[in-house]
């Protein structure tokens, strides 16, 4: 035969597709009572839906490879490329030294498979992590609830990626998780992951004492919306930490409004809403669920900044005459009262 190998390989794949349907399967059926006000009935039922589409697969295909970022070995590189520098930030800011760090609140919105909020709860924090797709919410409801051996489950992250592969067994190469027990945070954390469109959820003024953000400002339709909503829910005295690109989800898509601005505009507008950008690169680069095997790579031009809402209230630019004292733990260390805050 002229390519022998090619056969055996197609037989693999399809092997692999199989396993990752076992574990898609898995995802779904603990997903069917995750909100306490609903249920989306019984087994039988979860056959009868409709047909995916291309949207929906492209959606699909891209949160199995989340399962490489957020919660494999193989991912480590990239964690520390993208969260590392978010964490840091928040540890530099506030210090378990000076701060108690369980009262400081930490809002990550697109989270994801919830690793990096996950992280940052570790750390003694507390933190919430909001997202609104179902593909992410059901995968990291699994990961995060129903997990809890090291490494106890395989998928095949890169089997639908038929162009630019080396070797046959480069498509076919598994990748194991969790690379961590998701359940060994201590029985004091306060994590918590919440469902919903992060404009409609966050409306509470002065809540937040620092907004993370990572690779999540270009999932806006108008991200002056999202600067408007972090400067609301942010504590007086609070941060918020952003490291991304600007590749907005929206553009060119067909009836979906969609404003792509550059940075130097939505910097323009960030300091008009008065934030002091404490600390800003222009340069970070970093990558999205790559394939460290693959023969195209994209290599995203981050930025990273962080922005402070004054301790006295601004208004667009222009300084409240009633100016509110910050909340304890966005101004001074140690707080000593016992407000949820969350």
């Amino acid at each position: 035969m002229l390519l022998p190998s090619v056969l055996p390989n197609l037989a693999r794949i399809s092997h692999c597709v199989d396993h990752n349907q076992e574990v898609l399967q898995a995802i779904v059926l603990n997903c069917i009572h995750m909100f306490e006000n609903m249920e989306y009935g019984e087994e039988d039922d979860l056959r009868k839906v409709r047909p995916s589409s291309t949207f929906d697969m492209d959606k699909l295909k891209s949160t199995i490879k989340q399962f490489v970022r957020d919660w494999s070995e193989a991912g480590q590189a990239e964690r520390d490329t993208c969260y590392w520098p978010l964490i840091q930030e928040i540890q530099r800011l506030f210090p378990s030294n000076q701060y108690d760090v369980s009262k400081v609140s930490v809002l990550v919105p697109g989270a994801g498979l919830g690793r990096l909020a996950w992280e940052i709860a570790r750390l003694g924090y507390i933190c919430q992590g909001n997202e609104w797709s179902f593909f992410m919410l059901f995968s990291s409801n699994f990961v995060l609830n129903r997990c809890d051996k090291v490494n106890s489950l395989t998928l095949y992250p890169w089997i639908h990626q038929l162009s630019n592969n080396k070797k046959g067994s480069d498509q076919t190469r598994p990748i194991t998780f969790p690379d961590v027990n998701p359940q060994s945070l201590p029985p004091s954390a306060d994590f918590s992951m919440v469902a919903g469109d992060f404009l409609e959820v966050y409306t509470e003024p002065d809540s937040w004492d620092c907004v993370a953000t990572c690779f999540f400002i270009d999932t806006a339709h108008n991200v002056i919306d999202y600067v408007e909503t972090i400067w609301k829910i942010l504590k007086p005295g609070g941060v918020w930490i952003n490291l991304g690109p600007l590749l907005y989800h929206f553009e060119n898509m067909a009836n979906e409004l969609s404003i792509e601005l550059s940075y130097e505009d939505i910097r323009a507008a960030i300091i008009k809403y008065g934030f002091d950008i404490e600390v800003e690169r222009e340069s970070v680069q970093a990558t999205y669920t790559e394939n460290d095997r693959s023969m195209l790579k994209y290599l995203y031009d981050c930025v990273f900044f962080v922005a402070r809402k004054p301790a006295h209230l601004y208004t667009n630019g222009q300084q409240d005459d009633q100016s509110q004292s910050s909340p304890p733990a966005a101004k001074s260390p140690r707080r000593e009262d016992n407000d949820s805050l969350t």
